[in-house]
């Protein structure tokens, strides 16, 4: 490197102490721990994902820069930001650790795979409608396999899932979450799942709304955050009003009977409606927003053989639900 390109190269990225060339052996644990720490933002969070100490992520993290002689990271307000080799190093972190992922997998297929346990985080609605019936019907096919679930919303179970917390997510597209591309996650789309429009039996509109025609109305919601709210509060802008949520619950059946009580007027999944007893409601059909709902793992582990079969599961009962 010239002299103009060292002196141009920012003090982040100087080495963090020496190191000597082809001696250099990356602990995959670090790796793990450069990971949390990019998700989370913080030394703090990362520690309380990985279930460790503050100190012990800033001493692996020391250490990790060590093996590489380059820091990593630099703060940032309260938190702290990748150095541009810190960016370099997660790209291949995510690819080492879904390499990992793989290498599990594939051992314990040696293994015949047949009995174990698998973690779930699934959102309540798709437990009734999908996930549920993929256990039952698991009972048969793989009858040595146990199905952990966690009930999350689709903004944490991600979260959960590349945090080690749980082996495999059932969620929701949503404001910010990783996209398609995202090298560590593996995805399978499952169904798509509409909203319609909840409203007091004796509404005036009860027969003929859209949701154009309820701009002027009280909205019932679930609370910001869930990727619910987003995906109501998007649909309502793209027809030219804001909603005004004066009330809220994540609990579906909670909006409904508020709607019931005529506290105002909601966007449900259809899903949630399906086994709902809703009187005083009206529920309508109307051209409107949807949910697209996928199972994730995290990258390498879609081979593994506990997780094959639950996957197979959750598309064969979803094949009915909508379009994937």
């Amino acid at each position: 490197m010239g002299r103009r390109a060292r002196d141009q190269r920012g003090e982040d990225d100087r080495p963090a102490a020496p190191s000597e060339a082809g001696d250099t052996l990356i602990d995959t644990r670090r790796l793990r721990t450069l990971r949390a720490v990019a998700d989370h933002g913080t030394v703090t969070a990362a520690a309380a994902a990985l279930h460790l100490t503050p100190s012990a992520v800033s001493q692996q993290l020391i250490a990790l820069e060590h093996e590489v002689g380059h820091r990593l990271f630099s703060r940032d307000g309260r938190g702290v930001r990748l150095t541009a080799v810190g960016r370099i190093l997660l790209g291949h972190a995510n690819e080492v650790l879904a390499q990992l992922e793989r290498a599990e997998a594939e051992v314990a297929g040696y293994a015949t795979g047949t009995a174990g346990e698998v973690t779930v985080a699934c959102f309540a609605t798709a437990i009734s409608a999908a996930l549920s019936p993929a256990v039952a019907a698991l009972r048969t096919s793989a009858p040595g396999l146990r199905v952990r679930v966690r009930d999350a919303e689709g903004d944490h179970s991600l979260t959960m899932l590349l945090d080690g917390e749980v082996d495999l997510a059932v969620t929701v597209e949503y404001r910010g979450a990783p996209d398609a591309s995202d090298r560590r996650l593996w995805r399978s789309p499952l169904y798509a799942e509409p909203f319609d429009l909840v409203l007091p039996h004796d509404h005036p509109l009860a027969g003929s709304a859209t949701l154009e025609s309820l701009a002027a109305e009280t909205w019932i919601g679930p609370y910001p955050g869930n990727p619910v709210h987003d995906v109501i509060t998007f649909a309502c802008q793209q027809v030219g009003f804001t909603p005004n949520l004066m009330h809220c619950s994540d609990d579906f059946r909670a909006v409904v009977a508020l709607v019931g009580a005529g506290a105002g007027v909601a966007l449900v999944p259809r899903l949630a409606l399906r086994d709902m007893t809703a009187p005083g409601v009206v529920v309508r059909h109307t051209p409107g927003p949807e949910r697209r709902v996928f199972a994730a793992v995290r990258r390498g582990s879609e081979a593994h053989p506990l997780l094959r079969p639950l996957l197979a599961a959750l598309r064969e009962v979803t094949g009915s639900l909508g379009t994937g």
